[in-house]
């Protein structure tokens, strides 16, 4: 096992990479399952939505009996890694118009709930406090490495062809590396006692004031994050398919949508630099901005030049993820040491159980008003979470985030 920082904390950022990918294994290969399977939008949503109602349920099993700041974090991250990934790879058994497969996608993000989180919590014990403290750059090098994760699926089926057993497989092997990887990752000093059973502690999360507002924030970048995700390849496709021919159009609607999710890696890291130096408000007022501005902007661009998606899109990708991590280090900053893993794992859940409405309002608004404007309604998300942020800003519990720099 390491014991030092930055080598713990690559360890854990390569295992959540590979875990992760599991996350939109069979979401990034949708088109060809709609083409060999004929899928109608609801089948088609339901790769992604099983998967975030697993997360919520195993979210709030473990928020309930404080398993984040209960269990060693590693061992926790591996029997979650190793669930997920059989439970991903067993697809391949099925025909994936079997209703099984919902079940063992709802499976596999049940053990996201013990990889993304906890894993949070775990970097989270190696920042350095005070005025001069890396907290947001920390957590988002990790939630950096949990978008890589999460875009890689799209780059394995772009590699992979027609045949989406391939992806299926490729990431699920990947989840079970990640698995035997995360045992030698170090806990830092910061690690607290394990804190007595309570289950109402879960509460805080939004009966405190200033940690209600930073998860309304989240809920807000939340309410577009995975959305824009999930569909950004079927967009995309409909999208180049007004300029180029229908196979030259799945080809780089499967690569721009890996780009487009893969710059939030960079987004990530370069957020938390920025929230650490200018403040967390300051840095998710501004990104939740430029990535409302996106969703509104898709529309526009959509059936053009497809070189001007292509760079909107990165923007997107880059400005949607940037304040990802501050929420989770707002709230680090904001609650009881011994209930790190608790609130955090609160937060995610809230999140990912508004993501169950935007994942499936998606294809209804496309079947509506079509594809061009099917992002539009993603804007709502933005402007709730600015508002939340701005009222945050104002109070005086604000003075405890990024070491005073609001």
């Amino acid at each position: 096992m390491l014991t030092t920082k930055w080598p713990s904390l690559a360890v854990l950022a390569v295992a959540e990479v590979l875990a992760l990918a599991l996350w939109f294994s069979a979401s990034a290969v949708v088109p060809s399952l709609r083409a060999e399977y004929a899928l109608d939008s609801f089948q088609m949503a339901a790769f992604t939505s099983a998967v975030q109602v697993g997360f919520v349920v195993g979210t709030l099993t473990s928020a309930f009996f404080g398993l984040a700041d209960r269990l060693d974090p590693r061992r926790y991250i591996m029997a979650a890694a190793l669930v997920a990934g059989i439970a991903n790879g067993a697809i391949l058994l099925l025909a994936p118009t079997d209703p099984t497969v919902a079940v063992l996608r709802f499976i596999t993000g049940m053990g996201m709930a013990g990889i993304y989180p906890v894993g949070m919590k775990l970097a989270s014990t190696w920042a350095r406090p005070g005025a001069k403290g890396d907290l947001g750059l920390l957590v988002g090098f990790l939630v950096g490495a949990v978008t890589l994760g999460s875009a890689s699926p799209h780059l394995f089926n772009a590699f992979g062809g027609i045949d989406w057993r391939f992806t299926i497989g490729a990431t699920s092997i990947a989840a079970l590396a990640a698995a035997a990887l995360i045992p030698l990752a170090g806990i830092g000093p910061n690690v607290t006692k394990a804190p007595p059973f309570d289950p109402h502690a879960a509460l805080r999360g939004f009966t405190t004031p200033a940690m209600r507002l930073a998860n309304l924030g989240y809920l807000g970048h939340m309410w577009e994050l995975y959305a824009m995700w999930a569909w950004i390849v079927v967009f995309l496709q409909a999208s180049f398919a007004a300029t180029m021919p229908d196979t030259q159009a799945i080809e780089w609607s499967r690569l721009v949508a890996f780009a487009t999710i893969a710059a939030g890696a960079i987004g990530s890291v370069v957020g938390g630099l920025f929230a650490d130096r200018w403040g967390r408000t300051t840095l998710t007022i501004s990104a939740l901005a430029i990535s409302g501005s996106c969703a509104l902007l898709a529309g526009v661009l959509f059936g053009g030049p497809p070189w001007l998606m292509i760079v909107l899109c990165l923007v997107w990708g880059v400005s949607i993820v940037a304040d990802s991590a501050q929420f989770s280090a707002s709230i680090t900053e904001l609650s009881d040491r011994s209930l790190v893993g608790t609130m955090l794992t609160v937060q995610t859940c809230a999140g990912f159980l508004l993501t169950l409405a935007t994942i499936h309002l998606i294809p209804v608004v496309a079947e509506t008003v079509g594809w061009q404007w099917a992002f539009t309604a993603l804007a709502i998300g933005p402007v709730g979470g600015i508002w939340a942020m701005a009222r945050l800003r104002g109070r005086p519990e604000a003075a405890q985030l990024a070491g005073g720099k609001r």
